[in-house]
């Protein structure tokens, strides 16, 4: 026998799902490449499994479990409270020396088994991954953590037929359906986290499962900025909220998982409470404060008719009908979409969406070349470009460049305002407005100096807010809609440094924190 490999444990925690505990150890093993994912959790001896197995059967024939129960998180919650109270009845009756502890854990798997996705639920329920990935039955599950990036897992599916029935399952609860004839879908977990299903034999491994994890409590301007996060400066945030306010319109661009959605959710909150919003998306990833007059249109893919199908093309010439004062598309993609959109733009329509795109630069060209081929006379209308960027290797997220669109005979030309400096991790002011200001100043009535004090004034509002720890999305949302309903309040307590509760309700002001560096998390 050799030396043992030697290992070094580089994080442990806890995770629970459902009442269902399990111990997550991350470590480095000596001649592996990857660090390992290791999830634990109870293991049930054979008689006892035996009872559990004929529980699952009793609940299935008195659970009655429609389909509408499962498209939407408010039915889902009902229906998970009608199992948890028979699963708890017949555990009770059928294993009368259980303690509460095991109870709460049995039920808790079952819970999994019947309405979840099994065992991936207690990854779900891991707030420090990203991404879940199952690529088939011969390989490890794989995460990608927030802190540690990619991690090989433990756990393995013990069958492609597993994997086709989470696949399944996922489809029924998003009303979209998975099959060998429709082997691929795009779709969103009851809880809003976005999954992609590919079946074999177009997965040529195997059946692949991936699951994009979003955050439980959506990010706000105050987990973004100093001292909480580092992803954009203070100052640069009340820029964007002055743009906001008067209705300029902003494209926000970057790669994949650079948090260009996220980004734009923060900017949303900005929004003026007596303005109406539409927001149209493939998959529901906005979540504004419950009080605005936001109206979120999502896309269908058609049945295996090929009928009932609903693009974004669709939801962007209707929305036009709705009377919005503010539209906000997921992503720019094709050309035709991309023409709707300026045209909602140019007819006086204050537009915000994400483009893939790694600079300022890339987001002129991909506008003007296929497969978007827009005339670049059109760009005009967009007035800021906002770039984020993600370390790969660290996993870190910054605001990248910050540039605006400057008409220039019959095109335009880019002027960067601000720009990320790597070695200060720093985003510095690089270049003077040549647009920004009059267009400001035009919509506005205010001169160079009075945007200048408007810009204080937002900016000690946003540092209050980060100050006292408010990064609930209603507990943000209520300070900005303040400042514009009773502003002179809003600034005597932010002057006075007066607390929260001033603003806020005691509830909104207690949310649930995001907590840590939002560089790294977004």
């Amino acid at each position: 026998m050799g030396e043992k490999s030697r290992e070094s444990v580089l994080e442990k925690y806890t995770v629970i799902a459902d009442g269902v505990p399990a111990e997550v150890v991350i470590s480095r093993r000596e001649g592996e490449f990857v660090d390992s994912y290791e999830i634990s959790t109870v293991k049930f001896q054979k008689p006892t499994q035996a009872v559990i197995d004929h529980i699952r059967q009793k609940i299935l024939e008195d659970v009655n479990l429609k389909a509408s129960e499962v498209l939407d998180a408010e039915s889902m919650d009902t229906l998970h409270h009608r199992f948890v109270l028979k699963a708890g009845e017949l555990v009770n009756k059928e294993m009368f020396n259980v303690t509460p502890t095991t109870r709460s854990i049995i039920v808790g798997k079952l819970a999994h088994e019947l309405l979840g996705l099994g065992d991936l639920e207690l990854f779900l329920a891991d707030d420090k991954l990203e991404e879940i990935v199952v690529n088939s039955c011969k390989e490890p599950v794989w995460v990608y953590h927030k802190k540690h990036g990619w991690l090989k897992t433990d756990y393995v599916i013990p069958s492609e037929e597993s994997i086709h029935n989470f696949a399944s399952i996922i489809g029924r609860k998003s009303g979209r359906q998975v099959s060998t004839l429709y082997p691929l879908l795009d779709a969103h977990l009851v809880q809003g986290d976005r999954a992609n299903a590919t079946l074999y034999p177009i997965s040529a491994k195997g059946s692949c499962i991936v699951i994009r994890k979003f955050a439980r409590n959506p990010w706000t301007i105050a987990s973004l900025i100093p001292p909480v996060g580092n992803t954009l400066s203070v100052e640069v945030a009340a820029l964007l909220w002055l743009c906001i306010q008067y209705e300029l319109n902003i494209v926000v661009a970057g790669g994949t998982a650079s948090g260009k959605t996220s980004m734009l959710n923060a900017l949303m909150m900005f929004c003026p409470p007596n303005q109406r919003i539409i927001s149209i998306e493939d998959t529901r990833e906005i979540y504004l404060p419950d009080f605005l007059h936001w109206t979120p249109l999502v896309t269908r893919s058609s049945n295996t008719e090929g009928k009932g199908e609903v693009t974004m093309l669709d939801l962007m010439v209707n929305s036009l009908r709705m009377r919005p004062d503010r539209i906000v598309v997921g992503e720019i993609r094709r050309q035709r979409e991309a023409e709707v959109l300026f045209e909602a733009m140019h007819t006086g329509h204050s537009v915000y969406s994400t483009i893939h795109a790694d600079n300022a630069e890339q987001v002129k060209n991909r506008m003007i070349t296929p497969p978007i081929s827009l005339p670049e006379t059109q760009l005009s209308a967009v007035h800021l470009v906002l770039v984020q960027y993600r370390q790969r290797r660290t996993g870190l997220r910054r605001v990248l460049e910050v540039a605006e669109f400057v008409p220039q005979g019959a095109g335009v030309s880019l002027n960067r305002l601000y720009q990320w400096n790597a070695r200060k991790d720093a985003l510095e002011k690089v270049g003077e407005f040549k647009r920004i200001i009059d267009e400001l100043a035009l919509y506005s009535g205010m001169s160079p100096k009075e945007i200048a004090h408007d810009l204080e004034e937002k900016e000690a509002v946003l540092e209050w807010v980060a100050e006292n720890k408010i990064s609930g999305v209603n507990g943000v949302g209520t300070v900005i809609a303040s400042y514009y309903r009773e502003k002179e309040k809003l600034m005597n307590v932010v002057k006075n440094k007066g607390k929260p509760e001033e603003i806020i309700s005691a509830r909104e002001a207690g949310e649930e924190k995001n907590v840590g560096d939002a560089g790294v998390k977004i």
